[in-house]
């Protein structure tokens, strides 16, 4: 938690987004062009939401919103030079961090720290919680 924090704190900083808001960017980043109806989906957020930091990135110049070219009824959303420089000298996200850490255990390792994690949701009453729309697990891999 306090990680999380620390984190929330440092990226406030540097580039004076939220989480949510550099999430929004990390994803327009990643499948762009893309709907804000795609970027809600995958985030778990109402539309609604999704329009509010949309709005909000647009207006501190890091990202387009423009017609679909295939469905003029829809818009898209793509980054701007600024929002890709932003990306890039952004401090790493602490999901990202922890991923290359986990693969970086050996196999026994990842198996008791999935288990032990497990329990702690199943204990929380939290292992019925879809985490998907924001968390993806990779494969255990041979280390």
């Amino acid at each position: 938690m306090r990680a999380t924090e620390l984190y929330t704190k440092r990226l406030a900083v540097t580039t004076n987004l939220t989480n949510a808001q550099f999430r929004v960017l990390q994803l327009v980043g990643q499948t762009a062009p893309t709907t804000p109806k795609a970027v809600a989906d995958r985030m778990g957020v109402t539309k609604a939401t999704m329009t509010n930091l949309i709005n909000k990135l647009q207006s501190k110049g890091l990202l387009h919103k423009v017609k679909s070219t295939s469905d003029g009824r829809q818009m898209e959303v793509t980054l701007t030079d600024e929002g890709r420089e932003t990306l890039e000298s952004s401090p790493d996200p602490l999901q990202q961090r922890y991923v290359e850490q986990f693969h970086a255990l050996s196999d026994w390792e990842q198996s008791q720290l999935l288990a032990s994690l497990e329990r702690v949701a199943s204990m929380l009453d939290a292992d019925e919680i879809d985490a998907a729309p924001v968390l993806s697990a990779g494969s255990l891999h041979s280390g």
